[in-house]
């Protein structure tokens, strides 16, 4: 963060300071919420949850290096008292981001969201010092945290955001309002607490409302409910997609022998070629929606298409490409899934796994509300149509629903299987896969399945220690 007194932090936030001997005392750490991130010069943002609360920590992060606590009461060592420390949090951040002068990305959409954010941020470092989102760290608390890692030296400002209601990214853009705003689609993720895609379009609309005239609002052609968007702002619009009439699009997309995306970028200043290192053509939306803010903001196409050819994964379990000494290859997708990211990885799957044996093991898909039986249903059915050799559905009842869609579309004995938890399908795996053999797992993340990925590479270590 760039160093702020106690005495500015105070005053910013509307809070009193209490223990503090000396108000000038400068914080030139992080804002951390985590007593285990803890560095000297931090300021620890005491939350309290719902097992923990983070005053407890308080003498402990002191000790450890904390300059203060921004607490919402006295905590017995030096710390700023509010009333709201989410509130205090996000006063904080807006007004570092003000004194910043970097200019600010901020992205949202039903899927891809933190694929994009990485490779957006990725091509942008070649230009100058970016911050970004770690992770999908996209909430009310996440963002001003990730706004607050900003320096002097911080030109570029990436941020995911993630809604669960109307008006949630509205708030988060109020906190750090941005110059550029991306909407990358408009799915089912959380359809059944929005109650329809309309809903969600109107939600994830909320980016592009408060941009400015010279900013730029970076819209998905290929997707209607996002195309539809452009009156709802005031920036100037660039079309991102397939379409012909996009204004940053592909053309010849394929897939290599591995599963990556290979295209012909299309800029209004020029054109060049891009070869992926992410594995699934959902991937070439994503790095649409990445060049168009890089164009924006000053890249040729040919610097642009360096980039995103070099771009890697940089979030955890997120089309995580693994392969054992044996020669079985693992994708971990198991970070999240909705039906959009579901087949997608499909897809992937598929292209990757040409000549070879596949397996989708797959999970539930949470928070679809009354669509959860029709969209388990066609993800299993698509995973026969696309002639995945063995679903594995993993879990309850919406697993039953994956191995139904399965079964109805043709899918009989030992093509699908239902089992009933991670353990069960570990067992399944370690029993059947044979070298060559393409496994892709995923699921909602309160499933776990990261946990079946993780034991498959533990078990491919095992045999490589043992063919020793």
């Amino acid at each position: 963060m760039i160093a702020l007194s106690l005495a500015e932090i105070a005053a910013v936030v509307g809070g009193q300071t209490h223990d503090i001997p000396d108000p000038s005392v400068q914080v030139t750490g992080p804002v951390v919420r985590d007593s285990r991130e803890m560095v000297p010069g931090s300021l620890f943002a005491a939350f309290v949850g719902e097992r923990v609360d983070g005053h407890d920590f308080a003498p402990q992060v002191v000790e450890a290096g904390a300059v203060a606590v921004l607490a919402s009461r006295p905590v017995g060592v030096p710390a700023i008292v509010v009333e709201d420390v989410q509130s205090a949090l996000g006063a904080l951040a807006r007004h570092v981001v003000a004194r910043l002068g970097a200019t600010l990305v901020a992205l949202t959409g039903s899927a891809g969201k933190t694929s994009t954010k990485d490779l957006i941020a990725q091509v942008l470092s070649t230009k100058a010092p970016t911050v970004f989102t770690p992770g999908s760290f996209n909430n009310e608390i996440g963002l001003p945290l990730t706004a607050l890692t900003a320096t002097e030296e911080t030109r570029f400002l990436v941020l995911e955001m993630g809604a669960r209601g109307i008006g949630h990214i509205r708030y988060l853009t109020g906190l750090t309002p941005p110059r550029i705003g991306v909407v990358l689609n408009v799915g089912s993720a959380h359809i059944g607490e929005f109650g329809g895609r309309e809903q969600i379009a109107q939600a994830k609309g909320e980016i592009i409302e408060g941009l400015p005239e010279d900013g730029a609002a970076i819209l998905n052609a290929d997707d209607p409910l996002v195309r539809a968007m452009a009156p709802r702002t005031k920036a100037k619009v660039v079309l991102f997609g397939e379409s012909a009439e996009a204004d940053v699009r592909a053309e010849n997309v394929r897939l290599t022998d591995t599963g990556q995306p290979s295209f012909r970028l299309h800029t209004p200043s020029g054109a060049a070629d891009v070869t992926m290192r992410l594995y699934g053509e959902h991937h070439v939306s994503n790095a649409l929606a990445a060049a168009a803010v890089a164009h924006e903001l000053g890249m040729s196409a040919e610097e642009i298409a360096t980039a995103l050819s070099g771009a890697g994964s940089l979030s955890r379990w997120r089309m995580e490409v693994t392969e054992r000494p044996d020669g079985v290859t693992i994708v971990n997708d198991a970070y999240n899934a909705n039906p959009e990211s579901m087949r997608a990885a499909l897809r992937a799957l598929v292209a990757m796994g040409k000549g070879r044996r596949t397996w989708a093991v797959l999970g539930k898909m949470a928070e679809l509300g009354d669509e959860a039986l029709a969209e388990h249903d066609a993800v299993g059915r698509l995973a026969v149509r696309l002639n995945v050799s063995k679903l594995v559905a993993v879990g309850g009842i919406e697993a039953s629903w994956l191995q139904l869609g399965a079964y109805n579309e043709g899918s009989w004995g030992e093509e699908s299987v239902h089992v009933s938890d991670a353990q069960a399908a570990i067992d399944l795996l370690r029993s059947e896969l044979r070298p060559g053999d393409v496994v892709l797992v995923k699921a909602s993340r309160s499933v776990g399945l990261e946990g079946v990925a993780a034991a498959l590479l533990e078990t491919g270590a095992e045999g490589e220690v043992a063919a020793r």
